[in-house]
């Protein structure tokens, strides 16, 4: 290898890589999770991380999960105080705990004890400010607030008409936003749960797949519709009308994320094999282009942005995973 940092690093799966996630900690460097994407019961979790010196991703750990992961997360804790903790949703919540002797299974959280059949969870958020919290959301229309450590449901409340497909916190403990089938966007507040807001309603009420909430400024968040190629920045002070609309793919986008680290910066990927970064800073002028494009080998499923090495961004398409220096 050159004496100068390679800019893409590349790790190829056993199997197509569907969930993705960055560590937050500050002592584990360049270590992801992933999920795989097999139409099959079993399924698999792989913790991987890179060796600098090889210039290549090892493989860490692996644990065999029931069907595809729908999300798999780190606990957020860049000053490693709290175990090292990682979570995935697909039938269950379940918590795991990474070690010197591996992977161990920590706890699966299901709040419907009394019935044989649990309804698949879509998605689900961890509590940056309140590491002890997480939201799932569920195909039942509900999503319930979690205590890990107490291994208890804070509660669960109906959010939507329809399937709930993601949930997001804002920055504090307290507020909370999804998104779902019945094509809104609605914000929640733990201190009041009597009520919500919807923000943003689609045209025709398309679904709404995936959320993301701009940790540097509460006001924005972004979603993107099914199949649409367009991604929509909202403006909580001012609801029901888009803040901007992101026009740059040529097929749906499949996922996006905003920069850690700044306020005006959100990466989008899609079908067309693009990762598109925008810098929203011009707003309430139309945001025409992107700042920087990278154009991939596959359609890309999947997209991250590094909390702690916030010039990294890592992206997935068929059994590849690349983590990107931006």
């Amino acid at each position: 290898m050159d004496s100068r940092k390679k800019e893409i690093y590349t790790y190829t799966a056993p199997w197509l890589i569907y969930a993705m996630n960055w560590s937050v900690r500050a002592d584990q460097k360049f270590r992801l999770a992933i999920g795989s994407f097999l139409d099959d019961y079993s399924n698999k979790v792989q913790v991987i991380q890179l060796n600098e010196e090889e210039g290549e991703f090892k493989v860490k750990g692996s644990i065999d999960h029931p069907y595809p992961a729908t999300k798999t997360m780190w606990l957020p804790d860049k000053s490693c105080t709290h175990p090292d903790l990682l979570a995935t949703t697909g039938d269950y919540l379940r918590l795991w705990e990474v070690g010197e002797n591996g992977i161990q299974s920590k706890c699966l959280l299901n709040n419907h004890k009394n019935s044989e059949f649990c309804a698949p969870l879509t998605s689900f958020d961890w509590n940056e400010t309140n590491p002890h919290i997480i939201g799932t959301s569920s195909i039942d229309t509900t999503c319930t607030i979690w205590n890990i450590e107490k291994q208890q449901a804070i509660t669960q409340l109906i959010a939507h008409d329809k399937e709930v497909y993601d949930i997001a916190f804002a920055r504090g403990t307290d507020v909370f936003a999804t998104v779902g089938a019945d094509g809104s966007v609605r914000t929640f507040d733990l201190r009041s749960l009597e009520h919500s807001t919807i923000i943003y309603e689609s045209p025709d009420f398309t679904s709404l797949l995936r959320l993301c909430w701009n940790k540097q400024d509460e006001y924005y968040l972004a979603t993107i519709s099914m199949d649409g190629t367009k991604a929509i920045i909202l403006d909580t002070r001012v609801p029901s009308v888009p803040a901007a609309e992101l026009n740059g793919h040529m097929a749906c986008i499949n996922a996006l994320a905003w920069a850690p680290h700044s306020s005006c910066h959100i990466c989008t990927a899609a079908d067309d094999k693009q990762a598109l970064i925008w810098d929203i800073s011009a707003l309430p002028k139309p945001i025409e282009d992107p700042i920087l494009a990278y154009n991939a080998d596959g359609e890309i499923n999947q997209l991250q942005w590094s909390a702690t090495q916030t010039d990294w961004i890592s992206i997935a398409f068929g059994n590849n995973l690349q983590i990107l220096r931006v």
